[in-house]
């Protein structure tokens, strides 16, 4: 398929065929491909697991409170936002730019290289830091102070860099569905899920989140609710 049709053939389906498998090698591919995504900063605050499992796979349907797409889901992929790994992840951008700048001492960048070097040194702890939600309301005072003379990034509290966080791995999911159409398979995101529980069984830290829950498979005819349905092209498009 082209684009085109990969964007017109993925559907949410809901239900899928028992009795034709997927390869948990291609979807683990299709998962490596979502992990080229654009996101925030290249801070890749994300991870996926992909759960095969019989048992884990019916522990996770309930937790899906055994929506039609859990149940027959043959493979299931959760998509995890890891905002509290921002200093490792900030570090592993760092270690690529000593590497590729083949060089240790940043006294001896160039100017993008020493850029970089500064973003991730002290621009990113900045942004990332807080400490009880107290540091980033301060910030987020500054920067609408600042705001009111010139244009400012605002974004400054927990709850707006969970935000940021979260689309980043959404744009991963989408990226990974899109994936698994080209491929042959389906997917359906699913969003009505218990978090707490999803943690538990994946064995998650406190810090992590559960953006979503994506089902995987082959679709069977009922599986596809109906026609898509969209809001008019001409009411959600603005020409400026």
């Amino acid at each position: 398929m082209d684009f085109t049709q990969v964007i017109n053939h993925r559907r949410s389906v809901r239900k899928y065929d028992s009795n034709k498998p997927i390869d948990p090698k291609i979807v683990k591919q299709c998962i490596e491909q979502a992990t080229l995504a654009p996101n925030s900063s290249n801070m890749q605050l994300w991870e996926f697991y992909h759960v095969t499992s019989s048992d884990k796979l019916k522990k996770l349907s309930n937790y899906c409170f055994d929506q039609s797409a859990s149940e027959t889901a043959l493979q299931m992929v959760v998509v995890v936002v890891r905002k509290d790994l921002w200093r490792k992840r900030a570090k592993a951008n760092l270690d690529y730019i000593n590497k590729v700048a083949g060089r240790k001492d940043p006294k001896d960048y160039n100017r993008r290289e020493k850029f970089a070097s500064t973003y991730y040194n002290k621009l990113i702890p900045i942004t990332y830091f807080d400490f009880l939600g107290i540091f980033g309301w301060f910030k987020y005072i500054v920067y609408w102070i600042i705001g009111l003379f010139r244009p400012i990034y605002r974004q400054g509290r927990k709850s707006d860099m969970r935000v940021v966080a979260h689309k980043s791995a959404g744009l991963a999911a989408q990226t990974f569905m899109l994936s698994m159409v080209n491929a042959g398979y389906d997917t359906c995101p699913m969003e009505g899920i218990d978090t707490l529980r999803i943690k538990k069984l994946l064995n998650l830290p406190f810090g992590a989140e559960i953006n979503m829950v994506i089902a995987c498979g082959i679709r069977i005819p009922d599986g596809i609710f109906g026609e898509r349905f969209r809001i008019p092209f001409n009411q959600v498009y603005k020409s400026i």
